[in-house]
């Protein structure tokens, strides 16, 4: 079907996102739908979805940076797959303004919305952050920071000035949810195996500092385990700065709340989300965080024919009264197939069913073979977390054909030595690949 035919009497469900709701209700849709009753459309300016629970060790390498990545249109064969950006949504007229990668924007009519554009990184008015931070959250981010930092230690290791192997050698993550954590722990294992086959760069000589606003880390596994958590990564040298904020960070040179001052060529940013800036650009009802206002049926309260699920949405918990769906990959894939469901039964002339799912727990890796992890109430460390945390991901990853390359990424990572190459040429494309500035300009990204 032409994503321009406008005569044609099946109706379209529109999807704008390709993420983890985004893939998991087309899926959904494609197999309980009989033919002919609905034509299924994903919106999404990549044409892949990405597994983030592996970005960190995608780009300490253990993992192929492909294989963290799902090609869309190769896992929705029955789907209509639009590689572009939506500007906006007039759901009054059920009409989405679509922008291709290239060409002139143009106009989609939709029988029914599904809004799953997810979230954003959140970038605070922090002197030099946008220009200067790199981002941790799209498997290119992951690749660029990867190259970077081994390019750091290469320039380290011929330096004779103090400053540049300071800049070099000083690793800063600003953020000690997953992101920030899993990032700075697998990186640090990355620059200190790679550290042995230099010359002039010892593992005392790096320094990785985790700077978080507030008083704990990954407060999703429970405030005891982020306290062993804060001591693990000590012990390994690392510094752990808490109640501590960015202040600045123009041209490398780092401000810490707490008086602390350093050089440094790699500052990461992973302190937060917020809801996506298209959701601003339509006339759908929103929070006062930006975020789609849905019922406990994932439909747009007071709006018919339109629902939405995962990080763009406020959905109420009906495990935990009074309270929101916490924004995880556990409520998006749960939530997707229950909407899925729904739409289909609405269609059909059913009524919705709640979404309604308790949370399982949460697990984390801290580097290669340690990890941390709360599990309905079981608090489980080292080893056996980390294992947890590999078999866990390793299931819920979409796809044989991607199970079985991550899980033959690390037997490879496990009989071999680690590939320790840079390929990226200059610290300015870098730069200029970094999420922070672009999600700031590219307001209307779908």
């Amino acid at each position: 079907m032409s994503t321009n035919d406008t005569t044609s009497t099946v109706p379209r469900i529109l999807i704008v996102g390709g993420g983890y709701v985004g893939l998991y209700t087309a899926l959904r849709l494609g197999s309980k739908l009989q033919r002919g009753e609905a034509v299924v459309t994903v919106v999404d300016p990549r044409s892949y979805m990405t597994y983030q629970p592996f970005l960190p060790e995608a780009g300490a390498g253990s993992i192929q940076p492909r294989h963290t990545v799902v090609p869309l249109r190769q896992t929705l064969p029955d789907a209509e797959i639009i590689t572009g950006s939506v500007q906006s949504v007039e759901h009054a007229r059920k009409v989405a303004v679509i922008e291709p990668l290239e060409g002139e924007a143009y106009e989609l009519p939709y029988d029914v919305l599904v809004m799953a554009v997810g979230a954003v990184p959140r970038v605070l008015p922090i002197p030099g952050l946008a220009d200067w931070a790199i981002g941790f959250k799209n498997v290119e981010e992951a690749i660029a920071l990867r190259n970077h930092v081994l390019e750091c230690l290469d320039i380290a290791e011929t330096a004779t000035d103090p400053a540049i192997r300071e800049r070099n050698l000083t690793f800063v993550f600003v953020g000690g949810g997953y992101a920030g954590v899993e990032a700075i722990a697998e990186i640090e294992d990355l620059a200190r195996y790679a550290t042995r086959y230099l010359r002039n760069v010892t593992p005392a000589d790096l320094r990785f500092v985790l700077v978080e606003a507030t008083n704990r880390i990954l407060p999703e596994v429970g405030e005891e385990m982020g306290r062993w958590t804060v001591e693990q990564l000590r012990e390994r040298g690392l510094e752990i700065r808490l109640e501590t904020r960015l202040e600045s960070t123009v041209e490398g040179h780092v401000i810490l709340s707490d008086g602390a001052q350093m050089l440094s060529d790699t500052v990461v940013w992973t302190a937060g989300v917020k809801a996506h800036p298209l959701l601003e650009a339509t006339d759908l009802p929103l929070d006062d965080r930006g975020r789609l206002v849905c019922a406990t049926d994932l439909r747009v309260v007071g709006v018919e024919d339109a629902w939405g699920a995962g990080d763009c949405t406020a959905v109420p918990d009906l495990t935990n009264p009074g309270t929101f769906c916490s924004p995880s990959a556990q409520h998006a894939v749960r939530q997707a197939k229950v909407l899925a469901d729904n739409v289909i039964a609405v269609m059909r002339g059913f009524e919705p069913a709640d979404y309604k799912h308790k949370h399982n727990g949460s697990v984390a890796s801290l580097g290669l073979y340690k990890g941390v992890a709360q599990v309905k109430g079981i608090q489980i460390k080292g080893f056996p977390a980390w294992f947890l945390h590999r078999t866990y991901h390793m299931s819920k990853v979409p796809t044989t054909r991607r199970k079985v390359s991550v899980i033959a990424d690390w037997t490879i990572a496990f009989l071999f030595k680690r590939d320790v190459t840079s390929l990226w040429g200059t610290h300015e494309q870098l730069r200029n690949s970094s999420s922070l500035v672009q999600h700031e300009s590219r307001k209307r990204a779908g």
